[in-house]
C-alpha cells in the first residue's frame, strides 16, 4: 500500500530524495506532500508512544508477561517497576524531545524561499537520519538532570503552547465552517436541497452542543457544591448563546453576507469539548456526608475509578488535533508564498505536472522547482505547538 511505501522511506532515504522503490499502483504524489506526510508520520508515532506510556493496562500487562521485569527496571535504572518509563512524566520526556526536534527545525527553516537551497534539501529528505535524531532527543530527555524542577517548568510552557495550539485550531475551524457555509449557499442558488442540508446540519450541531451541555451539567455538578463546574458550564454556555446571536445580527449579516449559525453552531460544539475537556481534567471535590465520611463529588459515577472521561477527551482531542492537521495542510501551508497573482501560480501548477520522475516505482512531482509552495519554518511553528498539545491532552492537564 501507499502508506506502506511511504513508510519504507524511513529505512532508507539517507539523502535527499526518495528510493523510488513504491509501487506503480500508487498515485502520483506531490514533493511538497510526501515530506509534510512524513513530518507527520513521526509525529502520529511519538503521539502513539505517549498515549501507550499513559495506559495503565499497557503497564500492567508488561508487569505480568515480560520474564524477569523488576530486574529489568532496576538494570536500566528506570525504577524499581519502571515509574521512569510510563505515566504523566515519561509522557513529558518523550514530548519534550518531539517538540524540541520540531523547534530546531523551525529555526533552521526560516526564510527558506527556495527548495534548491542546502536548507531546504535537509527540510525535504534525510528522514533515517532525522529519525534517529528524533530518538535520540526523546531519550535524552529522560537523562536530564533535576526531573522535578524539569517537569514542574515544563508543564507551564505546555499549557502556554497549548493554550496558543487551541487558539490556532478555533482559527482553523472558523475558517472551514465559513468555506462550508460559503459552499452550500452557493449550490443553494441551483438545488434547495442545499438549504435543506444545510438547516439539517446546522440543527445537528446545535443538538450536539445542546446535549453536551445537559449532560455535563447532569453528571458534573450537584445541588450542594462544584461552585466552579456550574460557572464554567453556565458561562460557556451563555458565550455560545452569544456567539449565535452576533453570527446573525444585520451588523456581521451587512459585513460578511455568508456568517450564519453553521459557523456558530461549528463553535458550539468545539467549546463544549473544551468545556468537557476542562472539568475532566479538574481534580474532584471531596465532602462529609451525613455519615462524616468524605465521598467523592462533581465527577459522573460511572467513572470514578476508571477515567472513562478522560480517556474520551484524549479520544476526541487527539481526532480534532489530526484533523486540524490535515485541514491547515490545504488552507494555510499550501498557500504560494513567492508568486504576487493567481496567473503565476497556475502556470506553475501546469509546470509541475509536466516535471514529473520515474525511476521505476511511484510518480513523484516536483512542484517546488521555482519556489517553495509553502512555509516551512511556519509548518514546523505548528507542528512544535501540536507538540505540547497533545501533551497537556493525554496528561488531562497538570
Amino acid at each position: 500500500t501507499c502508506v506502506f511505501c511511504l513508510t519504507f522511506q524511513l529505512a532508507c532515504c539517507c539523502g535527499t530524495a526518495a528510493c523510488f522503490l513504491c509501487c506503480k499502483c500508487c498515485p502520483k504524489i506531490k514533493q511538497s506532500t510526501s515530506t509534510r506526510f512524513m513530518y507527520a508520520l513521526y509525529f502520529i508515532l511519538v503521539t502513539i508512544i505517549c498515549c501507550i506510556m499513559m495506559s495503565t493496562t499497557v503497564a500492567n500487562e508488561m508487569k505480568t508477561h515480560i520474564p524477569f521485569y523488576k530486574e529489568m527496571c532496576k538494570g536500566i535504572q528506570a525504577g524499581e517497576m519502571c515509574e521512569k518509563l510510563v505515566g504523566y512524566s515519561a509522557v513529558y520526556k518523550v514530548c519534550f524531545g518531539m517538540a524540541c526536534f520540531f523547534f530546531l527545525f523551525f529555526l533552521f527553516t526560516i526564510k527558506i524561499n527556495s527548495s534548491k537551497s542546502c536548507r531546504a534539501y535537509i527540510h525535504n529528505g534525510f528522514w533515517l537520519i532525522k529519525l534517529i535524531l528524533l530518538a535520540a532527543m526523546c531519550s535524552g530527555a529522560f537523562f536530564i538532570p533535576d526531573q522535578d524542577t524539569f517537569l514542574n517548568a515544563w508543564r507551564y510552557v505546555g499549557a502556554t503552547g497549548g493554550f496558543l495550539f487551541i487558539a490556532i485550531q478555533l482559527i482553523l475551524l472558523v475558517e472551514f465552517a465559513h468555506k462550508w457555509n460559503k459552499n452550500w449557499t452557493a449550490g443553494a442558488n441551483h438545488k434547495q436541497m442545499w438549504n435543506g442540508l444545510l438547516a439539517l446540519v446546522t440543527l445537528i450541531l446545535y443538538s450536539i452542543a445542546v446535549a453536551a451541555l445537559v449532560l455535563m451539567a447532569l453528571f458534573y455538578t450537584r445541588s450542594e457544591g462544584c461552585m466552579y463546574n456550574k460557572v464554567l458550564i453556565g458561562v460557556n454556555g451563555g458565550l455560545c448563546l452569544f456567539v449565535s446571536l452576533v453570527a446573525i445580527s444585520p451588523c456581521v449579516q451587512n459585513r460578511q453576507p455568508h456568517s450564519g449559525l453553521l459557523q456558530s453552531g461549528v463553535i458550539s460544539c468545539y467549546v463544549m469539548y473544551l468545556t468537557f475537556s476542562a472539568l475532566s481534567s479538574k481534580p474532584p471535590e471531596t465532602i462529609l456526608d451525613e455519615n462524616n465520611q468524605n465521598i467523592t463529588i462533581c465527577v459522573p459515577e460511572f467513572s470514578q475509578g476508571l477515567h472513562r472521561d478522560e480517556n474520551l477527551v484524549t479520544g476526541l482531542g487527539t481526532t480534532i488535533l489530526f484533523g486540524c492537521i490535515l485541514y491547515s495542510w490545504q488552507l494555510l501551508f499550501s498557500v504560494p508564498i513567492k508568486f504576487a497573482n493567481l496567473s503565476c501560480f497556475l502556470s506553475l501548477l501546469a509546470d509541475a505536472e509536466e516535471r514529473i520522475e520515474k525511476r521505476g516505482g511511484q510518480t513523484v512531482i516536483y512542484d517546488e522547482k521555482k519556489g517553495t509552495v509553502y512555509s516551512y519554518a511556519f509548518f514546523h511553528f505548528v507542528f512544535f505547538l501540536a507538540s505540547l498539545y497533545v501533551m497537556m491532552t493525554v496528561t488531562h492537564w497538570f
